[in-house]
């Protein structure tokens, strides 16, 4: 007979199996972290979770956008917003090794959610991710830090360019009517 705490796990670990399964394909692939051996596959870490998608470049004008984008993960990690970053070169501003990339995140901005290694966002080599969320939104990165909010289910329910920065009343009410 299962003891109540072990019922529990079992109850627990069905639960978030039964979310992964119903994840959109788009979003259940395996991506390297930044400078890690690690991987990390979105279904399969962050089941059923509001998500925010930002494509990221270490050397842009848009960069200190990272010192916002942690402090609204920080603001809503608990109610289970994921913030993602995508790192890409597709605009000329990302480091040339994932080292230089990780110091700048890591240390400069002290970003604590999770950073992918680089990967083209736009065109025919975006990856799975990008493409989706350029297909459902319309918007394709016009250039670095596009914000892209995605419903549990995996619907993009907004979209904001390099302009709207994380701390806005846009964004964060966005945010906000999303984790209702």
């Amino acid at each position: 007979m299962l003891k109540p705490r072990h019922l529990l796990f079992v109850v627990l670990f069905v639960a978030a199996s039964v979310r992964a399964a119903d994840c959109p394909a788009y979003l259940n692939h395996d991506f390297k972290k930044l400078h890690s051996e690690e991987t990390v596959n979105i279904c399969k870490a962050f089941p059923g979770r509001p998500l925010l998608l930002v494509n990221t470049a270490s050397h842009c004008g848009y960069t200190p956008q990272f010192k916002g984008l942690e402090t609204l993960y920080e603001r809503y990690r608990q109610r289970g917003l994921v913030v993602v970053g995508f790192p890409s070169d597709d605009f000329n501003q990302e480091a040339k090794d994932e080292a230089e990339t990780a110091q700048v995140c890591y240390l400069n901005y002290g970003v604590t959610f999770t950073m992918l290694a680089p990967l083209p966002v736009r065109g025919a080599a975006a990856n799975p991710v990008f493409r989706e969320l350029i297909r459902q939104s319309g918007h394709e990165p016009s250039w670095n830090f596009n914000k892209y909010l995605v419903s549990p289910q995996g619907k993009v329910t907004a979209y904001y360019d390099s302009d709207v920065t994380p701390d806005s009343n846009e964004l964060t009410e966005s945010v906000e009517t999303l984790l209702r």
